[in-house]
């Protein structure tokens, strides 16, 4: 049970979904090699995922990188041309996740923001080690902006997001196209990122067991992902360990009362907004880590999605 936060706050849809995981006996996820992992992680989302909405367009696609091809996933709400567009990165501690995992949400911010979203596949760990998912996300944003007439979109309103690593990915990301000065981009939607490699926050201690995402799960994905110590110090790991943090695009970050990443995604909003960025923060103080996929049981899911495609419309709405 977190220390510092009461678990009679707990949404009780969450609080019934902990109780049937454990009833059910599921293995946690670091007690499973990397491929049994994914298969459950892929699983699961038949129990608590909403229905797919239907979309214009969803199709995939195949871009060629220096990593090797990288598979992507286009999703159109509208037949408009010259959308805005995020480039979505899924969650999974750079280990599990896929575009499956993460089409449902996808699909939902795609059809309540108006924009176009394009998912990446990118490469994970243990087989592919930091930093290669990041290397990934960098040339998949590239990619999507150097080939935003034939993809229908607008290269002036191209954002990035993701959630847990994909936010990780996509704060990254934002810092490397500010640094490179050629790809101006509009917007991060950051949901509950992890920023801070070290993994020392004080919400790790208190929320690390307990709440489906525990400390032990934490450094298996860290430990599959981080080759060396010294890495967790560079800030295409730990973003907020980047000495310069202005000149970024507008920011959501979005966190959850009983995730050990809470605190670190409250201090990457706060550093943001010291640094002079535009920045919107949010924490659901009743929810875990990774609630915000699970909107078939748990209602503020659906909550949390409207409120990110809101401010992906405010942002990147249509001129």
């Amino acid at each position: 049970m977190g220390a510092d936060a009461n678990r009679d706050l707990l949404d009780p849809q969450v609080h019934a979904l902990l109780q049937l995981i454990e009833q059910r006996g599921l293995p946690p996820t670091h007690t499973l090699a990397p491929k049994e992992a994914r298969a459950m992680y892929r699983d699961r989302r038949f129990f608590t995922q909403p229905e797919a909405p239907e979309l214009h367009e969803v199709r995939d696609l195949e871009m060629k990188s220096a990593g090797g091809p990288i598979s992507l996933r286009l999703y159109r709400p509208a037949p408009a041309q010259g959308a805005p567009a995020l480039v979505y990165f899924h969650g999974g501690g750079w280990t599990i996740g896929d575009l499956d995992t993460h089409d449902v949400l996808c699909r939902e911010l795609a059809r309540a923001s108006g924009c176009v979203l394009v998912a990446v596949d990118y490469r994970l760990g243990p087989e592919h080690r930091f930093p290669a998912a990041v290397d990934d996300a960098w040339a998949a944003t590239r990619w999507v902006a150097q080939h935003a007439a034939e993809l229908g979109i607008d290269a002036a309103r191209i954002g990035v997001g993701g959630d847990s690593a994909g936010g990780n990915l996509a704060a990254v990301v934002a810092l490397m196209a500010r640094d490179a000065g050629d790809l101006p981009l509009a917007f991060q939607l950051l949901i509950y990122p992890a920023t801070d490699a070290r993994r020392q926050h004080e919400s790790h201690r208190t929320n690390g067991e307990g709440y489906l995402l525990t400390r032990d799960t934490i450094e298996y994905f860290h430990d599959h992902y981080i080759c060396r110590a010294s890495e967790d110090l560079d800030w295409r790991a730990s973003p907020l360990l980047h000495e310069d943090l202005s000149r970024l695009p507008p920011a959501f970050v979005l966190v959850a009362g009983f995730d050990p990443l809470r605190d670190e995604g409250l201090d990457y909003a706060r550093r943001l907004g010291e640094a002079g960025n535009r920045v919107s923060c949010v924490n659901f103080p009743r929810q875990i880590h990774g609630f915000i996929t699970m909107g078939r049981v748990i209602d503020e899911a659906n909550a949390a999605v409207a409120m990110c495609a809101a401010q992906m419309r405010r942002v990147m709405a249509p001129r």
